[in-house]
């Protein structure tokens, strides 16, 4: 291939010439000059706006520094937890019966509990240092009491409301732990064809008033209807609302049921609830124990031992059918039930299962595993007197359990589902407290104790407190108190299952963000 020749560049024409030979138009006849913009006031224009600019980076970092010096400390990244220093708790009341109040020793001191009646008026009692207890029996009458706690006294705090009587139409023992307002509730027990009445207690104890919707599942499916819906709370009120006997009680849809799911849920404001059970003539009264929240892995402790009928109580909220896998627990293992391993239970309903042939008179707990998120409960009768359970969370190290009103009979029921356990328990009262007793449970074993008052002469009716502790390294624990009185057909009896107390609130991670300094 031949070089290609390129021209000689000296030949090109002069750019500058080509330039100066190029005849530009004149710029005042292509834009009159009196319609530019005055180029002294466009630089002042721009000047103004990077200056503002520049105060706005001012301000902000001045915002940054301020906070930054003004925080306590280093930021936590991942929350911490902090205690508890505010606590209110609602005992139904109405009735009549023993109120009594359980607070945990600490070092931390200051803060204060009041129990007044819900609607106003003076304190019935008041208690300023932790470790303290307080019983005082209560006339019947038409208001509930509220239990507000500040400071020191508010972490690990419990109170219960109990009756006793010994005969008539509300013959039998009963129990309820006084429980904090929410805005999503749940129960699982009798329907109106079980149960002569069934009166569900909302108490509103704040400023605001609350509105509340009541929803039901049966046996036989959901009870759809717009009756209970709206339902109004004034402030500091209790309103009582009769199941199956009024229009905000579901009205007539609700009165077939043998067995319900309730769930109790507010669009406004919150309340807490509390049902009352009365079973028939001379098979006394309850109260319903509040479930937590649908899960599909629960655990049912404190089923009591002796004679009478158990069921298990399972509610499977959602629309899709639900397949359970079930296991009793009793102090002699964990085990299937022959017919009974494995349930599959209808979505939207109730069902009933017979386990007083699985237990065979011992005390135990139940454990659910299943596909879908589940309610469950129990329903016992024995004697004179009939009784209520639900699952509970466990006791794991994250609050002791504690119970506050315990005489007559009292024991415990401790179920260690997966992994051997061991906890320490404490009574204590106003003489002083017992030395632990350490409790050891076998993993999938049942163990049940006896309780007793630190001063044994102390009267059979006299209130004293218990506070259970797992030890480190302890597997979790599922428990419950069973309180009786009597024998054979003078038998009365009520179950408490315990939950964690709360003694910490986790308080949410935070980070620097510029968000952090703007309104919400």
């Amino acid at each position: 291939m031949s070089a290609r020749k390129l021209p000689d560049p000296r030949k090109f024409p002069n750019p500058r010439k080509l330039l100066n030979a190029r005849k530009l138009p004149n710029p005042r006849k292509l834009v009159n000059t009196d319609e530019l913009v005055n180029t002294d006031t466009l630089l002042r224009l721009v000047g103004m706006r990077y200056a503002s600019a520049a105060l706005m980076l001012v301000g902000v970092a001045a915002l940054y520094g301020a906070a930054t010096f003004s925080r306590p400390g280093d930021v936590d990244a991942n929350g911490r937890e902090a205690p508890v220093t505010s606590a209110v708790m609602v005992c139904p009341g109405h009735e009549g019966g023993r109120l009594a109040v359980q607070s945990l020793a600490s070092p931390r001191k200051g803060g204060r509990v009041d129990m007044t009646p819900t609607k106003g008026g003076a304190a019935l009692a008041s208690m300023t240092s932790p470790g303290q207890s307080w019983e005082k029996d209560t006339e019947s009458g038409d208001d509930s009491y509220t239990l507000r706690a500040t400071g020191a006294m508010a972490a690990g705090l419990e109170a219960e409301q109990t009756t006793y009587e010994d005969g008539g139409d509300d013959r039998g023992l009963a129990g309820a732990r006084c429980a904090s307002p929410a805005t999503d509730q749940w129960f699982i027990g009798p329907g109106p064809v079980a149960a002569d009445e069934l009166d569900l207690y909302l108490t509103n104890v704040d400023s605001q008033p609350a509105s509340v919707d009541v929803i039901a599942l049966s046996g036989e499916g959901p009870l759809d209807t717009i009756e209970g819906r709206g339902t109004r709370v004034e402030p500091y009120t209790t309103r009582v609302v009769k199941i199956g006997g009024s229009p905000e009680g579901l009205g007539d849809v609700v009165k077939s049921a043998a067995d319900l799911a309730l769930r109790v849920r507010t669009n406004g404001g919150r309340v807490t609830a509390s049902l009352r059970v009365r079973a028939g003539e001379e098979k006394g009264i309850e109260w319903l124990p509040r479930s937590p929240a649908p899960a599909p892995s629960v655990v049912v402790p404190g089923v009591p031992g002796g004679p009478g009928k158990r069921r298990l109580l399972i509610s499977v909220p959602g629309e899709s059918d639900a397949r359970i896998r079930t296991q009793v627990i009793t102090k002699d293992g964990a085990f299937a039930p022959q017919g009974q391993d494995v349930l599959d239970a209808p979505g939207k309903t109730v069902t009933s299962l017979a386990i007083d042939g699985a237990l065979v008179g011992k005390a135990g707990a139940v454990r659910l595993v299943a596909d879908r998120p589940i309610v469950a409960g129990f329903a016992a009768d024995r004697g004179a007197d009939i009784a209520y359970g639900t699952s509970t969370p466990p006791l794991d190290g994250s609050g002791p359990g504690i119970v506050a009103d315990n005489r007559f009979d009292s024991s415990l029921v401790l179920t260690a589902p997966s992994g051997a356990a061991t906890v320490e328990v404490t009574t204590v009262n106003a003489t002083g407290k017992s030395a632990p007793q350490v409790i050891e449970i076998p993993a999938g074993r049942t163990v049940e104790t006896a309780l007793a008052a630190p001063n044994r002469d102390a009267k059979d009716d006299t209130a004293y407190g218990v506070v259970i502790v797992p030890k480190a390294g302890s597997g979790p624990v599922h428990a419950s108190r069973t309180l009786s009185k009597g024998k054979d057909d003078d038998y009365l009896f009520t179950v408490l299952p315990i939950t964690p107390a709360a003694i910490t609130v986790h308080l949410p991670d935070t980070v620097d963000t510029q968000g952090a300094l703007t309104p919400g």
